[in-house]
C-alpha cells in the first residue's frame, strides 16, 4: 500500500468522527460508559467477524500481549479520561484542551524514525487548533480554577490519544485486525465500570437505537481500523493536521441537521482549518 493511499484511508476516520456529535445526541439519555460498552461491543464483534472471514484469525495468536495491553489502554484510557473530564469541567473548555491531540501528534511524530517535522506541518497544526478553538470555545465561559481537575484529565486525554497514535507506528508489525481485540477488551472494561458506577438507561426508540448502532459501526468502530492503517503506513503529520477537520465537519453536520445555528465564527473556523490543511499538505508534498 502506498503512503498516500494509507493517508487517505486514515482520513476516513476523521470523516466518521464528524458524525460523533450528531449520533451521540441521538443516543441520549444513555450514560457514557454504557454507550461506550455497546459501541465497542459492536465494533469489536464486527472486527472479529471480518478477521475470521478474511482468514486472518490465526494472526491474532501471534500478537504479543503487550501490544494488546497497549491498544486497550489507548482506546479505553482516552474515552474514560474524556468522559470524566466533561463531567468535572465545562464541555467547551474541556473539549478544547482534549483537542490538543492533533497538534501533539504532529509534534511527537518528529521523534519517529524516518519522519521529519517541517515548519509547514507545525504552522498547519497551529492554524487547525485555532480553527477548532473558534468552534469549541465559542459557547464557553472561560477557564475557571474550580474546574482544574477536569482540565487536567482533558490534558491527559489529549496525551493519551496522541501517544497511542504515534506509538502505533512503532508497533506497525501488529496487524490492523488486532484492533478488534482492543475494541473487545475496551468493551469489557466499559461494561464493568458501567455496572459499578452508572445507572442503566438503554437507548430510546428507533432513532435512539439507530444512532447507537451507527456509532458502533462508524465513529466508535470502523474509524479505529482505518485510523490504524493511516498512522502506521500513511503521512502521520498530514493526518494529525487534517484531524482538525473533525470538529469543523461535526459542527457543519449539526447545522445541516438543525441542531446548531450557522455563524461567522463557523466560517472563520472553516477558513483556518482549510488553510492549515493546505499548508501541511504542501509541506508533505515537498518532503
Amino acid at each position: 500500500m502506498t503512503r498516500s493511499k494509507a493517508t487517505a484511508i486514515g482520513f476516513i476516520a476523521v470523516l466518521l468522527w464528524a458524525l460523533l456529535a450528531l449520533l451521540t445526541v441521538g443516543s441520549a439519555p444513555t450514560p457514557p460508559l454504557l454507550l461506550n460498552a455497546i459501541c465497542f461491543t459492536i465494533g469489536g464483534t464486527l472486527g472479529l467477524i471480518w478477521t475470521a472471514v478474511s482468514g486472518q484469525l490465526g494472526q491474532l495468536r501471534r500478537v504479543s500481549w503487550k501490544v494488546y495491553a497497549f491498544g486497550t489502554v489507548g482506546l479505553f484510557g482516552y474515552h474514560a479520561l474524556y468522559f470524566s473530564a466533561l463531567r468535572l469541567a465545562p464541555a467547551a473548555e474541556a473539549g478544547l484542551i482534549a483537542y490538543l491531540w492533533p497538534l501533539l501528534i504532529v509534534l511527537f511524530s518528529g521523534l519517529l524514525p524516518g519522519e521529519t517535522l517541517r515548519r509547514g506541518h507545525l504552522i498547519g497544526a497551529v492554524l487547525g487548533f485555532a480553527g477548532a478553538a473558534t468552534i469549541i470555545a465559542g459557547g464557553g465561559a472561560g477557564f475557571q480554577m474550580q474546574y482544574l481537575p477536569g482540565y487536567g484529565l482533558a490534558l491527559l486525554c489529549a496525551l493519551t490519544w496522541s501517544g497511542y497514535s504515534v506509538i502505533s507506528r512503532l508497533v506497525g508489525s501488529a496487524p490492523t485486525s488486532s484492533v478488534a481485540v482492543f475494541c473487545c477488551a475496551t468493551a469489557l472494561a466499559s461494561w464493568g465500570l458501567h455496572f459499578a458506577i452508572e445507572d442503566t438507561v438503554w437507548p430510546i426508540g428507533i432513532w435512539g437505537w439507530s444512532a447507537t448502532l451507527l456509532l458502533g459501526l462508524g465513529p466508535v468502530g470502523l474509524a479505529f481500523y482505518v485510523w490504524d492503517i493511516g498512522v502506521k503506513q500513511g503521512d502521520i503529520q498530514m493526518l494529525g493536521t487534517s484531524s482538525y477537520g473533525a470538529p469543523l465537519l461535526s459542527t457543519l453536520v449539526l447545522v445541516i441537521a438543525g441542531i446548531a445555528a450557522p455563524s461567522w465564527g463557523l466560517a472563520l473556523a472553516a477558513g483556518l482549518v482549510t488553510l492549515g490543511a493546505v499548508i501541511a499538505a504542501r509541506a508533505s508534498a515537498t518532503g
